[in-house]
């Protein structure tokens, strides 16, 4: 792994007022708060792909929002390379970042404005980032398209014309244009069908390669971070729970939380695997309210009293993963499974 940092991202805190509803207002209790990041850090090394792995509302997509600066901490700083804290930013460096962090989103279908060409979707980010001169515009707007995978003869074809994985094509090939140095990728195959899933996958492969992309790719699907990612960080209400090599992580899970997404991820044609995991089926507690403790133990078939008292802290192996839990799957130690 090359030991320059792209990102490094410290104690990041986010939280959004939650209206109250009726009763609570008429008993004069105010606003709650939806506690969507907690104390996340982490880096993402030049030419990595940081998978980011977590059930729905656990903070994944806050996360995103916040390194491209369309929502800002609470608390916590990011340093980006030379930049410095990015969270200070002004408007002038504000607006360098976000040529240098570029998007993908989950949906290719709301993702392109129905009324511009292609043409003129790529010369306008071109335009405004002021990346050549006008005349090189369908140059690199074509070479762009190709690398993306894109047929040429398209660029005056609205976005109706294509299907959702060229739509998709399309979304990476504009994000990509700007040659931004951290590419996020937020769901982006999740609304596509399976058969189009894996040819995204292989593109955004492909790229990395060709283009050395740091990337940092968000899914709730296992299968789809194991493939292309070279480390992975699983994220439950808000907080990392686990951090560390993707096979290490595959192999041999260190959290419970962990464990439980990889055993009821089923393989292509399957049915989940749910055996002895029925503890964790149980209703995810609320981002208002959450519990005391580690913010796992109630779903968790090994919390002991501990767990539910003190909070555990983000500890690191020898291995360099690192797991946030009083009783590490790893260590063997404590792990008898509660009944009931």
């Amino acid at each position: 792994m090359n030991s320059e940092i792209m990102i490094d991202v410290r104690n990041l805190h986010k939280s959004f007022k939650s209206p109250g509803n009726m009763l609570q207002m008429l008993k004069g209790h105010g606003k709650k708060y939806v506690h969507a990041i907690d104390d996340v850090s982490f880096v993402i090394h030049k030419g990595e792909t940081l998978g980011l792995v977590g059930e729905s509302g656990c903070g994944k997509s806050t996360l995103s929002k916040i390194l491209t600066g369309l929502y800002k901490p609470e608390s916590g700083k990011i340093y980006f390379r030379s930049l410095g804290d990015i969270t200070a930013a002004d408007r002038k460096t504000l607006k360098t970042i976000r040529r240098q962090i570029q998007m993908v989103f989950q949906d290719p279908y709301s993702s392109l404005n129905p009324a511009m060409t292609v043409r003129q979707m790529f010369y306008e980010i071109l335009s405004v980032h002021k990346i050549c001169p006008r005349k090189e515009f369908e140059e690199k707007t074509k070479e762009i398209l190709k690398l993306a995978g894109m047929p040429d003869g398209i660029l005056d074809r609205y976005p109706d014309a294509f299907s959702g994985g060229q739509r998709q094509r399309l979304c990476i090939a504009r994000a990509l244009i700007l040659k931004p140095e951290l590419l996020i990728a937020d769901e982006p195959v999740s609304a596509l069908d399976m058969s189009v899933q894996a040819q995204i996958l292989n593109l955004f492969s492909d790229l990395k390669k060709k283009m050395d992309l740091t990337m940092l790719f968000i899914s709730h699907d296992l299968r789809v971070v194991q493939y292309i990612s070279d480390r992975v960080m699983v994220m439950y209400l808000g907080r990392v729970v686990e951090m560390g090599d993707t096979e290490e992580i595959f192999q041999k899970p260190g959290h419970p939380y962990t464990e439980l997404l990889i055993n009821t991820a089923p393989s292509i044609g399957e049915e989940p695997v749910i055996g002895d995991n029925i503890e964790y089926l149980k209703e995810t507690p609320s981002p208002i309210c959450l519990p005391t403790g580690c913010v796992f133990h109630p779903r968790c078939p090994y919390a002991k009293d501990v767990c539910k008292r003190t909070q555990p802290d983000l500890k690191q192996d020898p291995s360099g993963r690192m797991v946030r839990c009083h009783f590490p799957l790893s260590s063997g130690k404590g792990r008898e499974m509660k009944i009931g």
